[in-house]
């Protein structure tokens, strides 16, 4: 496939940053034309839920901008954000690669997205016919999932404030800009994003102000790259030990 085409079918490619526009060439490098021809391009307000777990897989979901969060409701029905997205990656790739009829997770935007879609039958079609993206799928489904792993062992070994520098760490390598990470989730957002009750995040952000740990002005977090050092010293050390 010609990489022009691609631009053709996707315009909203040139106004997109260039690392993600960078992604979505490498991904549909072998699409056929008939897959391009198939996209649906739709624009998502900030909080809107995409798919919810247990809806059947109709539909495969890509971020061609914006920040999307996946949703675990299973534990007493206690919503937990257990990743949060930023990059090119097929939502629903992996219910089609594990043939499960059902989506495992619930997604929602985390800022205004421009949103592309592809029906299940459509991308699965292409899996089973084009072995290089196939084996794209697989690796970035493994990818995932190693991450998540990752990062659920080390929240095992982390309590309280910790878990939240964590949180600030893991936002600040996928979204700092020009060297600032700046935050503007409220405490039940932070909540659902480390399993931590309301009153544990009051203390904490207080705390790390304190610390000088990280700036908060007119409701927006900031973590300049000092900052997001001593918070990862913190983590790196507790991990260590334990």
């Amino acid at each position: 496939m010609e990489g022009n085409y691609l631009h053709q079918a996707l315009p909203f490619l040139q106004h997109i940053d260039p690392e993600r526009r960078r992604q979505f060439e490498t991904y549909f490098r072998t699409a056929p034309i008939w897959l391009l021809e198939s996209f649906q391009v739709v624009e998502v307000e900030k909080g809107t839920v995409l798919l919810r777990e247990g809806e059947p897989v109709d539909t495969i979901y890509l971020i061609g901008s914006g920040i999307i969060k996946a949703t675990d409701y299973r534990v007493y029905g206690i919503p937990f954000d257990f990743m949060r997205f930023g990059k090119v990656y097929a939502f629903g790739g992996m219910e089609v690669l594990m043939e499960q009829e059902q989506y495992q997770t619930t997604l929602q935007t985390v800022t205004p997205c421009t949103v592309l879609k592809i029906s299940r039958d459509k991308f699965q079609q292409w899996l089973v016919s084009d072995t290089t993206a196939l084996w794209q799928e697989a690796h970035l489904v493994a990818e995932y999932m190693l991450e998540e792993a990752r990062t659920s062992r080390a929240f095992l070994f982390l309590q309280g404030s910790n878990r939240l520098a964590m949180l600030f760490t893991e936002w600040y390598d996928q979204y700092a800009e020009d060297g600032v990470l700046r935050v503007r989730a409220d405490r039940q957002e932070l909540s659902d994003s480390t399993g931590l009750c309301l009153k544990t995040i009051t203390r904490s952000v207080k705390k790390f102000i304190e610390e000088g740990l990280l700036t908060r002005e007119k409701g927006v977090i900031a973590i300049d790259a000092g900052q997001y050092g001593r918070l990862k010293s913190i983590i790196s050390e507790i991990l260590e030990n334990d």
